[in-house]
């Protein structure tokens, strides 16, 4: 999705960085991206894969098996700083992140991402470790459950959805996707035009057992430590709170002395840019037409500049940005309590 207007974002500066350079790829999936940025860079570059996903993972490794400029990571993108430094890398000259989870992914019953398609209630993008959705549903509190669905799917029926479940799980557990699917239908009294009821719990679900809006904002401190003057950034989010949160960190580093304009000091006398934003880039008709999940992606792209950063680094401009975007999803401020995170479980 949007594959050629990220691939131009990064490829654009290619040529005026080193031929040797390093890049990222932050969510491998089943590498379109890659293997069109590799198409695009030169033999001495190098490029590093991550991604939580097994199966990923294992196209992944046939790749680097293939093309040696390509190295693997079987971690997620929250990791990005601490594992290019464990194999020496400081610096780098572009990475992508196409957030959310891949047509693969979303087509195979058996990882419980879709509603569509009945399975096992599992939801994790790595299934090596962690629990299930399954499992989590089986011991949270009703205000966890709404917690969860009401911050992160933005689900405004969703004490009914807690309430329900926690009924049905009473009786027996909860432990497909249809049985879900069908509970919170129940539950949600109007629906949007076009989207089945329980599209924003399953969102808020997935994007919760796996952390995802909690590892975002690593990843993207990680990356603007680690860009090179001239380097690029490039995510592809899928909903609102992605969105919200990248917009917000590119705005941060773009205008760094926006909370200071009041006061009484010189232009010279603010803190300068850290990124300059690029470009946003929607899907056109035609790939709409073609791929329909791609409707609601949103390409961002922002570009490092020669100011260098503070002492705190890429995480001076996530203070704020991460409490916002998880405090907007149920209307509570950002000080208002949390749901318990999924337990971490190690690699099996």
């Amino acid at each position: 999705m949007l594959l050629t207007p990220t691939l131009d974002a990064l490829s654009e500066v290619a040529a005026n960085l080193p031929a040797d350079g390093v890049w990222v790829d932050c969510t491998f999936g089943r590498g379109g991206h890659s293997r069109g940025l590799l198409a695009r860079l030169g033999p001495a570059a190098r490029l590093v894969v991550f991604d939580k996903d097994p199966q990923a993972i294992a196209t992944a490794e046939a790749l680097a098996r293939e093309d040696a400029r390509v190295t693997v990571v079987h971690e997620g993108f929250e990791t990005l700083q601490a594992e290019l430094a464990a194999r020496g890398i400081t610096k780098i000259n572009g990475v992508m992140l196409d957030l959310g989870i891949s047509s693969p992914q979303i087509d195979d019953a058996s990882r419980g991402f879709s509603f569509m398609r009945d399975g096992p209630l599992d939801m994790r993008m790595d299934t090596t470790r962690g629990l299930t959705v399954a499992q989590w549903l089986a011991e949270a509190s009703i205000d966890d459950m709404r917690e969860v669905i009401a911050r992160y799917g933005e689900e405004r029926f969703a004490l009914q959805i807690a309430k329900a479940i926690d009924a049905r799980r009473a009786q027996r557990p909860v432990s497909t996707t249809g049985e879900l699917a069908e509970l919170v239908a129940g539950a949600v009294r109007t629906r949007e035009k076009g989207q089945h009821p329980a599209t924003r719990t399953f969102q808020a679900l997935r994007i919760f057992i796996n952390r995802e809006l909690e590892e975002l904002p690593l990843a993207l401190a990680a990356a603007l430590n680690l860009l090179t003057v001239g380097g690029r950034l490039a995510v592809i989010s899928f909903h609102s709170l992605e969105d919200r949160m990248v917009k917000q960190f590119i705005a941060a580093g773009a205008n760094p002395g926006a909370a200071m304009a009041r006061l009484p000091l010189r232009e010279s006398e603010l803190p300068q840019p850290v990124v300059t934003a690029v470009r946003r880039v929607l899907p056109d008709d035609a790939e709409v037409e073609s791929n329909p999940r791609a409707r609601s992606a949103v390409l961002r792209v922002a570009e490092r500049t020669a100011t260098p950063l503070s002492a705190a680094g890429g995480e001076e401009f996530l203070r704020d940005v991460a409490q916002v975007v998880l405090g907007a999803g149920s209307g509570q401020s950002s000080s208002s309590r949390r749901p318990a995170k999924p337990a971490r479980s190690g690699r099996r």
